[in-house]
């Protein structure tokens, strides 16, 4: 059964399952919201709505809730970064995707996630969750202080999504050959990353990559990949940065990677003489420049991603090709930041 927490806006109610079900079942009814369900027949198919009811809630498959581990994963000041540990936990991260996504970018939600005001979708049901949350940023619900959510990244494990569906990043690209390539390594999905405008400081996204690299320790992760985007559709504008990912970053033939057929869109379409790659490199995104200067390397294609108003490119990690400052900066072990 559905069960609503104190931090609900509405509170909990003797409809509110029916709530549930009026705002979630037109998304396990829509084929893209319930992508990783697509071979169960059916709309109906329980396997289609559990996932879709559990993520509207903030409930997780069993197989993500009380993994082992220690609850913080570390601190600076008043800043914590630690997993979701409740649905209340998870609803906060959605609301803080809803604010950046929708309100602050040009995201275009469903109506489900306009009335819920919370970036939901049948993934988070068996994702983990990473939080930074402010002790100092505390509003209070029903006379308990509960710390604001001020930067989220969602973490889905090889063995649980391929038990569930197959990953996210699976719908605008064709990563089956990148897996069957690598069969004895372990891959981390990350996705939906976001902070806070105010919180957009060396010190919040320190302590998200600190979170994630403790994470790829405690389960022996041998690879991370994910959507990176860069804001916007019209291809032509972004030329620039996209021509220089793809001159001045790209995979080895061992980790490439193409987009999903009919989805592809060229990113070398600026010669590399042409470019001016100073200039360039100043419009690709801080967050996937942080991913190069770790090692990343940036797959063949990009995808235009009209929903999220973004141009995405798939970026693939190795954990053996992390330079190893970074390393040395978080500490072999995460421990740099340890609670």
């Amino acid at each position: 059964m559905t069960r609503y927490y104190a931090d609900d806006p509405a509170g909990p109610s003797p409809n509110a399952f029916a709530s549930a079900l009026r705002l979630v079942l037109p998304m396990a009814l829509a084929p893209h919201i319930a992508a990783p369900m697509r071979r169960m027949a059916g709309p109906l198919a329980p396997s289609r709505l559990m996932p879709a009811l559990r993520s509207y809630s903030g409930l997780r498959h069993r197989e993500t809730r009380a993994a082992p581990g220690p609850e913080s994963l570390g601190r600076i000041g008043s800043l914590e970064v630690r997993l979701a540990r409740t649905a209340a936990d998870v609803r906060r991260a959605q609301r803080l995707r809803y604010q950046v996504f929708y309100e602050e970018m040009s995201a275009l939600p469903s109506a489900a996630a306009r009335l819920a005001r919370r970036d939901f979708d049948g993934f988070d049901a068996i994702c983990d969750h990473l939080l930074v949350i402010d002790h100092d940023a505390c509003r209070l619900v029903r006379g308990r202080r509960v710390p604001t959510v001020v930067g989220t990244y969602r973490l889905l494990r090889q063995e649980i999504a391929l038990r569930h569906g197959g990953f996210y990043t699976a719908g605008e690209f064709d990563i089956a050959p990148l897996l069957a390539r690598h069969p004895h390594r372990r891959f981390l999905e990350l996705g939906r990353s976001c902070v806070l405008g105010s919180y957009r400081t060396k010190r919040t996204v320190e302590l998200l990559w600190h979170g994630i690299w403790a994470y790829v320790r405690q389960h022996g992760i041998d690879v991370m990949f994910g959507c990176a985007s860069l804001e916007g559709t019209d291809l032509t504008a972004l030329q620039r940065p996209l021509a220089f990912l793809h001159h001045f970053a790209p995979s080895d033939p061992e980790w490439c990677v193409r987009a999903r057929a009919g989805r592809a869109s060229a990113m070398g379409t600026l010669a590399k003489d042409e470019l001016d790659a100073r200039k360039a490199l100043n419009e690709v995104p801080p967050l996937i420049k942080g991913y190069l200067r770790l090692g990343a390397q940036i797959g063949q294609d990009a995808v235009v991603d009209r929903q999220f108003g973004t141009t995405d490119v798939l970026m693939v990690l190795p954990i053996e090709r992390i330079d190893p400052r970074y390393l040395g900066h978080f500490g072999m072990n995460g421990e740099r930041y340890a609670a």
